[in-house]
């Protein structure tokens, strides 16, 4: 599931990118309005902060909704009545107050999907990719290659669901690092060439992964 988190603190979004990453989530992040409407079409879901530094979250939250059908739950501190009434009449599905618990924000927004997908007559996204034989279970954290499970560490997990999850979009290498490292260092960028090699040959499927020359990585087939 693709997701696109509007928050300007540092401190909640790299806390937040991470543990989400972790559950299977390909994350997204931008810290300001600016950029927000240009992205909703590649993502199914928006956690939206309303207290943005150039724009109110209410009026993006009508702006989003004026261009586009994506989910959207506002994440925010303002917890009174008047504002959760506020926002949803601005076309939010739903509305977690902060602090909030991660994994209530991830059934919040399973729960978002699954109602979607059954008003649209058909189901959500299928947290399951399956390439060949190849079968990645992004909420379970299981890749089976041929049936027979696959070991993998935390980092190598996170950069295989980050390409997994476009489904065969490219997916940036200052992106991979971003969410998996926090950092686009020298050093982080050879641990990811490192970490992207040891997937090809633990799953035994060079092709899986493609390499985008001077951009990122993409799901392959068959290899």
């Amino acid at each position: 599931m693709r997701v696109l988190l509007v928050e300007d603190d540092d401190r909640v979004a790299g806390a937040l990118v991470p543990a989400l990453t972790r559950r299977g989530l390909a994350m997204q992040r931008l810290a300001s309005g600016a950029g927000v409407l240009d992205r909703v079409h590649e993502v199914d879901v928006v956690l939206l902060d309303l207290g943005l530094p150039d724009v109110d979250g209410v009026v993006l939250c009508r702006q989003i909704r004026a261009v586009s059908d994506v989910a959207v739950i506002v994440v925010s501190a303002r917890g009174e009545v008047d504002d959760r009434v506020q926002g949803l009449r601005a076309g939010a599905d739903d509305y977690l107050v902060k602090p909030y618990d991660v994994e209530e924000l991830l059934a919040r927004v399973e729960a978002v999907r699954r109602r979607r997908g059954e008003r649209a007559g058909g189901s959500a996204p299928s947290p399951v990719i399956e390439v060949g034989d190849v079968r990645i279970d992004l909420a379970r954290h299981e890749v089976l290659v041929d049936g027979q499970s696959i070991a993998l560490s935390r980092k190598e997990f996170q950069v295989l669901a980050l390409v997994a999850g476009g489904r065969g979009a490219v997916c940036s290498r200052d992106h991979v690092l971003t969410e998996v490292w926090g950092h686009r260092g020298a050093a982080e960028s050879r641990s990811l060439d490192v970490h992207v090699a040891t997937l090809r040959t633990k799953l035994g499927r060079p092709a899986l992964i493609e390499t985008v020359r001077g951009v990122g990585y993409r799901l392959g087939g068959r290899g």
